[in-house]
């Protein structure tokens, strides 16, 4: 049985440049719909499309804020294709919750292997259900299983580990889980990030189910 055509959503308002963005990903046999501003209209994008490639430098909504709103609905993979090459903006990017980051210029055949790559990774399971080897994560009932026994979490230990659940042997970074899983205002620091670590590592059998990433953060392992 043939596999169902992949649908990319395309924000980007350079028009000579997103012509060749929509004709190469075609070429490549995927359905591609193209918008040249920044919207806030999010809640059906992950029941449309399996990816988004955003531009950041847009008119309408800025394609970091674009980002942001996304992220509050959904767990859509997002590639971020921008001129903007300065670390600060890549980290940031990377801290809302963009899957990866490419710069302009850019080879072809580059963003099409990443996006093949990207695509190959899905990131929810069926019905919000995460399995990662013996672990099992229902997201709508934010509930963890760990050998078929439930695991008591927290509201923030929940959101941590479906993170890391959603995208397992990925290093994130500390800065990343910190913007992601915490809340800024009250415990936003990579000190309480490790402490919320520890917890739920030991809440887990206390093995090294949640790898420190020397230098970088933490990845969840298939165990």
């Amino acid at each position: 049985m043939d596999r169902p055509t992949q649908r990319i959503l395309l924000v980007e308002d350079d028009p000579e440049l997103g012509a060749q963005v929509v004709a190469d990903l075609r070429r490549a046999g995927y359905e591609v719909d193209w918008q040249t501003r920044g919207t806030s209209q999010h809640e059906d994008l992950g029941a449309t499309y399996a990816l988004v490639i955003l531009d950041l430098m847009l008119p309408g909504l800025h394609g970091l804020d674009m980002l942001k709103q996304l992220r509050v609905h959904s767990d859509l993979p997002v590639l971020v294709l921008s001129a903007r090459n300065e670390t600060p903006d890549k980290v940031r990017a990377l801290q809302l919750g963009a899957d990866d980051y490419m710069t302009k210029p850019f080879w072809p055949d580059e963003l099409l292997e990443r996006v093949r790559a990207r695509l190959r990774r899905p990131v929810l399971a069926r019905a919000g259900r995460l399995e990662v080897g013996r672990l099992v994560l229902e997201l709508g009932a934010r509930k963890v299983w760990l050998d078929g026994r439930e695991i008591d979490v927290t509201r923030v230990e929940f959101a941590l580990l479906s993170l890391l659940a959603k995208r397992p042997g990925e290093a994130f970074s500390r800065a990343a889980l910190v913007a992601q899983a915490l809340d800024p205002e009250r415990d936003g620091t990579e000190r309480t990030l490790d402490v919320h670590v520890s917890r739920l590592r030991k809440k887990l059998g206390g093995g090294d189910m949640i790898a420190t990433v020397w230098g970088i953060g933490y990845r969840l392992e298939e165990r």
